[in-house]
């Protein structure tokens, strides 16, 4: 996930460039003819559906996965597998390991769990890559040294030893929600895989594979990581969790609450599957859950456990390249994208393709009560998710963006009641210090980090710079299109929206870093946090002389690559000498000249080279090659290639760079009931 474009300024905004007195110049004429043919390649991609969706690329674990899960049902067949093994043999890296990311460095987990599925697809491990593939992971720890996640699948197969992993009892679902370490303390793609691994660590399954791996074992006991004292006490914990579970049938009362504990998950698991048969439209959950259901006894063809295996299989993409599966699905986030990028390009509201995007948005509205109402009980629904179906974890982020693009789009009565039942359950989901996260309120406990379980990617969902910079920019678009009342609230009541504003502003100019620079939570990385955040400033009022954004802008300039785009690489999650760092791409050009665009900065030379950078690399078709990953699961840890991105945001950049569109320091919001605080280095 995402980032969303400035909104469209006040009536009567001058153009950057004047292109309308028939005398362009050669670089003006080439950003006008690549917008355009951008334009036309985004049209022509348009669903019959009215929407647009972009391949999700991660890395071959989802493949890997997919194959141990089919083995463990009985299901896998010889085609599934070759398709697949082709697919995970084009992936492997000259010396033997599988990466998370293009170019990047070789996976201990990812490449244990390719070795594997590799295995049962056929190939021998004395062939050339399957040696390559284990000696490397034996110099690396092996097998015990890889992430809990990854020996879960190896003790489901028999290739590793239940009581050596981490107790997760299923007796968590009995805790108050509000308790620390409830089921609701975690994120909701952590909590959805959490119940059903509970169910799966209950039951402790055993389909072995038809051979062993020993050639995986590094027979060194796996490196310690330092523990802070929390981790010390959970340690002790899991260790008294595992004689608890080693009471068994012994145990009356222990045998009692846990088969109470097991009805309750079940109801649980089975009362968030979506309509599409998924858990939350993302693949972990999905397959967890599947196989919990299994072990409590739902037989094949039952109705919900046929349904995830139909969800699953609508993940599968087969081509020349093989079969691989997608980790999640992002239609909404990508239609909305796609109708801003038009909207910034020229196309009038009322086009068809406008129109119909419009419309499909509209029906995907969520209007039920989902898990964020722990936290927030009372706030009506009105929101969006990332997926096709997703009703019970609606989107920050998404419904963000998805109001922007309504806003510009053709208005009638129902977009105007969604937008309005958006604005007011966004603004009802901040969090306490003023920022917002991806998918609940106040999601920022400590304490599930510090778990033994968890040693790989986000369980909590505490406020980020990105979303929050989206929420901003829509809230301050509302206020300045006039959709507020004079006192600051929708007219239909509800939070206080200016209030709202004025809050996330000071939370964001708390998060800047020293040099200048934003985070990135679900983008790569300061690139992607700058992107979001100068916009989103510069439509709450923040001038350019502020500290705020020329902070910000200063850093961009600082980092633009010699060929005059920008990149970043996913090492610079955990590297600072990488921050900034990396190939240009498309997507990350486009972010910078976002922000630049936005601080006023688009007749100097670095916005200029960024956009001629655009120009020279666009294909004849009208769309830009990405091969790197500019997209984040969890940082560092679960990195994406959004297939859109590459299109979307250049098409956005080049129509902020030639029409003008977007926020100016220089006239500030058209209309606003509100106006952020100076600073001591520029006036706000």
């Amino acid at each position: 996930m995402k980032m969303a474009p400035p909104n469209m300024p006040g009536p009567g905004a001058a153009p950057v460039l004047d292109l309308r007195d028939g005398h362009p110049s050669e670089a003006q004429a080439s950003a006008l003819l690549a917008m355009e043919r951008a334009a036309s390649w985004l049209k022509r991609s348009q669903t019959p559906e009215g929407f647009w969706k972009g391949e999700l690329e991660t890395n071959v674990t989802m493949d890997a996965e997919d194959i141990l899960l089919r083995h463990f049902l009985g299901i896998l067949d010889g085609a599934t597998a070759e398709a697949t093994a082709k697919r995970l043999r084009c992936g492997q890296r000259v010396d033997g390991p599988w990466a998370t990311f293009y170019q990047g460095p070789g996976d201990l987990s990812t490449t244990i769990e390719a070795y594997v599925a590799l295995r049962l697809a056929g190939e021998p491990p004395y062939a050339e890559h399957m040696a390559k593939a284990a000696a490397w992971v034996r110099e690396r720890g092996g097998i015990e040294s890889s992430r809990v996640f990854t020996r879960i699948w190896l003790a489901m197969v028999g290739r590793w030893d239940w009581g050596e992993l981490p107790v997760i009892p299923p007796e968590l679902v009995f805790l108050p929600p509000r308790w620390p370490l409830s089921i609701y303390s975690f994120a909701c793609w952590a909590r959805q895989t959490i119940v059903a691994l509970s169910v799966i660590c209950a039951y402790r399954p055993s389909r072995p594979l038809p051979f062993k791996v020993d050639e995986l074992m590094s027979g060194r006991p796996p490196r310690e990581k330092p523990l802070t004292p929390v981790g010390k006490f959970f340690s002790v914990l899991d260790k008294a969790l595992h004689v608890y579970e080693e009471l068994g049938e012994r145990s009356r009362p222990k045998r009692w609450l846990r088969d109470a504990a097991l009805k309750e998950a079940e109801r649980w698991i089975v009362a968030r599957q979506e309509a599409d048969g998924s858990w939350g439209g993302i693949q972990p959950p999905m397959v967890y859950s599947t196989i919990a259901l299994v072990l409590l006894g739902y037989s094949m063809d039952h109705p919900v456990v046929a349904a995830a295996l139909e969800g699953l299989d609508a993940f599968v993409l087969d081509d020349e390249e093989g079969r691989r599966i997608e980790a999640c699905q992002s239609p909404v986030w990508d239609t909305a994208l796609a109708l801003v990028a038009l909207a910034d390009s020229g196309t009038l509201p009322d086009d068809p393709v406008v129109v119909s995007a419009r419309d499909w948005l509209l029906r995907k509205e969520i209007s039920v009560t989902g898990d964020w109402a722990v936290q927030r009980p009372g706030l009506k629904p009105g929101g969006w998710a990332f997926e096709f179906c997703n009703a019970h974890y609606p989107d920050i982020d998404d419904t963000a963006e998805v109001v922007l693009a309504l806003r510009r789009s053709a208005s009638n009565p129902a977009s105007e009641a969604a937008c309005e039942r958006a604005v007011a359950w966004v603004a009802g989901m901040q969090s306490r210090g003023g920022g917002w996260g991806a998918f609940d309120a106040d999601n920022d406990s400590q304490l599930p980090n510090q778990l033994p379980f968890f040693d790989f990617g986000a369980v909590t969902d505490p406020p980020t710079e990105d979303v929050t910079a989206h929420v901003v920019e829509m809230l301050a678009a509302e206020a300045t299109r006039g959709h507020l009342n004079a006192d600051g609230h929708l007219s239909t009541g509800g939070p206080d929206v200016t209030a709202a504003i004025q809050k996330a502003v000071e939370w964001l100019s708390a998060q800047q870093q020293p040099d200048g620079s934003y985070w990135g939570r679900w983008g790569v990385n300061y690139v992607y946090g700058i992107g979001a955040v100068v916009p989103a400033l510069v439509a709450a009022g923040v001038r350019a002389d502020d500290r705020r954004v020329a902070g910000a802008v200063r850093w961009l300039l600082e980092h633009q690559n010699p060929d005059g785009g920008w990149g970043e690489d996913l090492r610079s999650y955990v590297e600072p000498s990488w921050h900034g760092s990396g190939a240009s791409t498309a997507s990350q050009t486009a972010w910078a000249l976002l922000a630049l665009l936005a601080a006023g900065e688009e007749k100097g030379r670095p916005a200029e080279r960024g956009v001629a950078w655009l120009v020279a690399n666009q294909s004849a078709e009208g769309t830009w090659e990405e091969p790197w990953f500019t997209g984040t699961g969890f940082p560092w840890d679960f990195s994406i290639n959004y297939h859109l991105y590459r299109h979307v945001f250049p098409l956005s950049a080049l129509g902020r760079y030639v029409n003008g569109t977007g926020p100016h320091p220089a006239n500030g919001p058209a209309r606003s009931s509100f106006r952020v605080p100076p600073t001591e280095e520029g006036s706000g």
